[in-house]
């Protein structure tokens, strides 16, 4: 196997990729070839038998652009690409789209494209093999979790400010299984960092508590290697800058234009005879790649036998033979019936339901070691800080509590890192803070990934903080994001239920929305009905004229004003509570007409914008809402300045039903 021959042929299927979608970014294939071929050739502890395998090493394109030069290497690595897959790039439908997608290309570990989710997500995995390593101990000196974190980033992605949210929480917490690799090669689409980018990266990530190398020509893999060498053994986590030319050998080589440019057929074909390629496209050796292939199997299959064997050791000595909790690291699938647990819950008691919340999360870790989270730096105002649990910390990874600072942006793609190992990880801050962490819950939904979102001050009750901590659109904001489910209990029953559906949901993220207030424990509400996300909570006792529809800390608001209509004889007002959206709409149609019948006037009460419940009221007029952002005072004197205190809610229902 010549190591030469096997760059020149990544490279040149990777510029045939690009040239036949007419689409793509030859700068970074032509550039960063020689890392990811040492990285894959004599690192990467990968079985692509099992892609899947729950104790590979991870890898994470957070240069998602250079997808091309990612699916080249894992088709030279055996993942089980083929030619005709690579000559689809960027067509639909495809093994190897645009950019990295988990679940679509075999080997690719996370989906990736906004520039410096995937750096962040990398220190999510590595916290994650953390955790895991001392949830599956078979014994004092072994464990089933027992891997590497590897990320390939580029100029952009440290030019993010969520990159240094996590790359410092990644050196606070001295996480020794990352290793970055830095495509150092001075140039962004819009022309040279010495316009925008000019500190001193290796001295920034030293000050974070990383180990930093230099490697001063891209093209030296054996520099490359040892480097590699170097990160695997050091006990901080390490950024291996590689200096490299964009557009290596290209006629645009060291110009911006060749990072997201298709290459001339002129330049093409210079370029692949200086790579000594014949001037044909998506030319494989295939001898050399099968060296490549058996090269690889050869070095890993020892320790992917000996893993198999620990498997086997766990079940039998750990588990006494029930694989259960074994298989969770085989597979993100996951059930719990949390109506087993017994909780009770006693009518007309009050407490807020983010106190509540605590109690839940504690009874939940107790019997789900998979889950764990933590807050950005407001654990005590959230209530997800548990005490008696200890705390996540550097060379301390058995505890329930992740401290992850004042970061909500990087706290949501940590997250996404640590789902992808199949843990079941949860975030929480105030409501009005969800817009730090969008991008990342984005990115939660897209990759299907069970993180949960823990948000509380749900509302403008939170009073004398004011507009920029109440949240007015967040909610709609939420219910936005296609595949994320949106849970706003009315109380502790109901908040049971959301719990139960979040730990059932395999395939989605959720957000949970808390009030600060204390609520009412109601006689009514029902935890086994909020799994179908709307309910009849109080139905009408004379022929149905109209439906109250309210979410949250608006239920009982809406109860007291049906009992009031009713003294005055109207008595055909049904209260639907609405726990989430989402999930009421996912229901049979049946279900949705008998709850919500057409042609029934209907009335939504909120405390948010009318986005997002068109399927239920056709007209904003029909929502008792908010439509601008609030002011600071008391409760009170915010409920009544944006006419959403008791008696307003009254007199804007009666007009309305006038």
């Amino acid at each position: 196997m010549n190591d030469l021959e096997m760059i020149s042929m990544i490279k040149g299927l990777g510029i045939d990729m690009i040239h036949a979608a007419k689409s793509g970014h030859p700068g970074i294939v032509l550039g960063a070839a020689p890392m990811l071929y040492v990285l894959y050739k004599n690192h990467m502890n990968i079985n692509t038998s099992d892609s899947n395998w729950a104790n590979r090493d991870r890898f994470v394109m957070s240069a998602g652009h250079g997808s091309a030069l990612l699916y080249a290497t894992l088709f030279m690595a055996g993942f089980g690409l083929t030619v005709d897959d690579l000559k689809k790039f960027r067509r639909y439908p495809s093994k190897v789209p645009g950019h990295p997608e988990v679940g679509v290309t075999p080997g690719v570990d996370c989906s990736t494209g906004p520039l410096g989710q995937g750096l962040a997500n990398a220190v999510g995995m590595a916290l994650g093999e953390r955790i895991l390593q001392e949830k599956y101990r078979i014994d004092a000196t072994r464990s089933l979790v027992d891997y590497h974190v590897y990320a390939l980033v580029g100029d952009g992605d440290l030019m993010e400010g969520i990159s240094y949210e996590a790359a410092s929480l990644a050196g606070t917490l001295k996480l020794s299984n990352l290793t970055v690799l830095y495509d150092s090669n001075n140039m962004t689409l819009d022309g040279p960092t010495v316009k925008t980018f000019k500190e001193d990266i290796k001295a920034r990530f030293e000050a974070m508590g990383w180990e930093t190398i230099l490697i001063k020509d891209g093209n030296k893999i054996g520099d490359i290697d040892r480097a590699l060498n170097r990160a695997r053994k050091s006990p901080f986590p390490t950024l291996i800058e590689v200096k490299t030319r964009i557009g290596d050998g290209s006629l645009l080589e060291g110009q911006n234009t060749v990072h997201g440019k298709d290459l001339t057929e002129e330049d093409i074909l210079q370029l692949k005879a200086k790579l000594g390629l014949p001037n044909y496209g998506f030319y494989v050796n295939e001898l050399s790649a099968a060296s490549f292939r058996s090269y690889i199997a050869n070095r890993v299959n020892q320790k992917y036998l000996n893993w198999s064997k620990d498997y086997q050791d766990y079940v039998n000595k750990i588990c006494y033979g029930d694989a259960t909790t074994a298989n969770y690291l085989l597979q993100n699938q996951f059930s719990f019936n949390l109506f087993d647990v017994g909780f009770l819950f006693k009518p007309h008691t009050k407490q807020a339901l983010r106190d509540t919340n605590t109690f839940f999360l504690k009874e939940m870790q107790k019997r789900i070691p998979l889950l764990v989270g933590g807050s950005a730096d407001l654990g005590s105002s959230t209530m997800t800080y548990l005490k008696d649990l200890g705390d996540i910390e550097a060379n301390q990874f058995r505890g329930g509590n992740i401290w992850f600072g004042v970061r909500e942006h990087a706290m949501g793609a940590i997250l996404n890192g640590m789902a992808l190992v199949n843990l079941r990880p949860y975030g929480s801050t105030f409501l009005s803070f969800s817009d730090y962490i969008r991008p990342a819950m984005r990115m939660s939904a897209m990759m299907r990934l069970p993180v949960t979102y823990i948000f509380t001050h749900d509302s403008i009750s939170v009073g004398q903080d004011g507009p920029t901590h109440q949240p007015v659109e967040q909610l709609a904001a939420l219910r936005a994001i296609p595949n994320m489910y949106v849970y706003r209990p009315a109380d502790a029953k109901e908040l049971l239920g959301c719990w139960h559906c979040i730990l059932n949901s395999n395939q989605n993220p959720s957000s949970l929305v808390l009030a600060r207030q204390e609520v009412e424990v109601l006689e009514e509400s029902s935890e086994k009905q909020t799994v179908k996300g709307g309910y009849i909570l109080h139905p009408e006792t004379e022929p149905l004229e109209l439906i109250l529809v309210a979410t949250g800390s608006e239920v009982p608001v809406a109860k007291n004003l049906l009992f009031e209509f009713s003294k005055s004889g109207m008595n055909g007002i049904r209260l639907v509570s609405m726990p989430c959206l989402d999930l009421f709409l996912k229901q049979p149609p049946e279900y949705q007409e008998e709850i919500l019948p057409k042609g029934v006037f209907t009335v939504v009460i909120e405390a948010g914008v009318y986005a997002g419940w068109e399927a239920v009221i056709p007209n904003p007029k029909y929502m008792i809402g908010l439509s601008r952002f609030g002011v600071s005072g008391t409760k009170d004197e915010v409920l009544t300045a944006m006419n959403f205190s008791y008696e307003k809610i009254r007199d804007r229902l009666t007009r309305l039903i006038q």
